[in-house]
């Protein structure tokens, strides 16, 4: 009977919770201006009929609402509008765009828009999200048709975390207004059509995390400035027109873990510094014009994972250290000039398997205790030996029949080194070494 007080206090709790929440409405002008949005977005017609009450008794999966705070707490706000195929098949009418009305919206939080616009051309207009000071979160993906550039007022809204326009149409520089954003975190315009520099202001979003901008026509140099984004995790400037040697200052990158800048003309040295970036784990410098020996900095890296300078002019050995590293899971060296052998144990290349590419190094051999097991995947050849060891058959040294020294060094295609350059007479030599042989056989 004790428990009874207690049970009717609880129920007379939640009853007054339900009712109260009942009594919970969307002001008429922020109703009235949602309908819109929507309207002018998705292909239902008449939804605003199938959902007069989408905050409460008839919601839909792509609207989020929160009852306001203490100064307006009997009503409710659209805080989030997300529109995308899972939401709805097709999520968007082929003559979709953003309505104006979306000022009338002042409490959204959050907007995402994913393939939406993919036939008739949409701006965004420069005042369409001035007026929306509480956004957090704005993603406009996977838009062919969203064109046009970035409105500069996108500066202003001083909340916003997360600004995603990857995948769209969109053109112009990227404005330096970004750079007031000092809240954000991540920030994505990668695979548009922007075009000028990186700008500098980017470097004043000391909160960024994720700056990805791939894909595009930038070109220039990267602003020296951008060394102060120390708690900057990703970097991905890969597939653009960058021309100019990677700033030393980046060395300030201190929780960097992915620097990715593959497919940009920096013809230019490793950078030695990235060697002292300890959170690195990822390097991707595919296609970059690199020159000069890989750094043995780069073994000090015990958290690498992942390292691509394939399609480069790299030259000199492999620093042996790397096959040291305990996390390293893909090497990708192909398509360089590098030489000597290849001084990676057995176990190391069986653990990384065929995610271990050094294929187009004429320079490169492999010791004759590994290529029996590996030589055919990594197409390298194998290394001579002392005593001229080829493929488990001993070749004369520059030797005559009669123990006097050669004095034809045509014949060994003047190697006697074992790590010289690759021949392409390579077989020639090995063919020589099977008819001296048999020449033997008829003495």
């Amino acid at each position: 009977m004790d428990s009874f007080p207690l049970l009717l206090v609880g129920f007379l709790v939640l009853s007054c919770g339900v009712i109260a929440e009942s009594d919970f409405v969307v002001e008429k002008s922020e109703l009235l201006g949602l309908f819109d949005v929507i309207d002018s977005l998705v292909d239902e017609p008449g939804w605003a009929e199938l959902h007069p009450e989408p905050c409460t008794n008839t919601p839909w999966p792509g609207i989020e609402c929160e009852i306001g705070e203490d100064e307006d707490p009997h009503n409710f706000h659209v805080t989030s509008i997300h529109i995308g195929p899972d939401v709805s098949s097709p999520p968007c009418k082929l003559s979709a765009n953003i309505s104006d009305s979306l000022h009338k919206l002042p409490y959204l939080k959050s907007i995402s828009i994913f393939n939406c616009f993919v036939t008739s051309t949409v701006l965004l207009s420069p005042t369409l999200f001035g007026s929306l000071s509480s956004l957090e979160h704005l993603s406009l993906q996977s838009n062919p048709s969203l064109s046009g550039q970035v409105p500069p007022t996108l500066g202003n809204l001083s909340k916003l975390r997360v600004l995603t326009l990857s995948q769209n149409n969109l053109t112009g520089e990227i404005p330096q207004g970004l750079g007031k954003l000092k809240s954000l975190a991540i920030l994505d315009l990668s695979s548009n059509g922007f075009t000028g520099v990186v700008p500098f202001g980017l470097a004043q979003l000391h909160l960024l995390q994720k700056l990805d901008l791939c894909s595009n026509w930038i070109h220039g140099k990267i602003p020296p400035e951008m060394g102060k984004l120390n708690r900057l995790v990703l970097l991905d400037l890969s597939h653009n027109f960058i021309n100019d040697p990677i700033p030393e200052t980046l060395s300030g990158l201190e929780q960097i873990q992915y620097l990715i800048f593959d497919s940009n003309p920096i013809n230019s040295l490793i950078p030695s510094f990235l060697g002292s970036l300890k959170s690195l784990t990822s390097i991707t410098f595919s296609g970059c014009g690199l020159t000069g020996p890989i750094p043995n900095s780069l073994s000090a890296l015990n958290n690498f994972t992942a390292l691509s300078l394939d399609h480069n002019s790299l030259n000199g050995t492999i620093p042996s250290n790397l096959g040291y590293l305990p996390n390293l899971d893909q090497l990708n060296l192909i398509h360089n000039k590098l030489s000597g052998e290849l001084p990676f144990s057995m176990d190391f290349i069986n653990r990384l398997g065929e995610r271990l590419d050094v294929r187009g190094n004429s320079g490169l051999c492999t010791s004759y205790n590994l290529a029996s097991n590996i030589s055919t995947y990594l197409q390298t050849r194998t290394c001579m030996g002392k005593r001229g060891m080829v493929d488990n058959v001993t070749c004369l040294q520059p030797y005559d029949l009669k123990g006097k020294k050669n004095k034809n060094p045509s014949l060994y295609n003047g190697r006697t080194s074992s790590f010289g350059p690759y021949q392409d007479t390579a077989p020639l030599f090995i063919v020589t070494c099977f008819v001296v042989l048999n020449m033997f056989s008829f003495l």
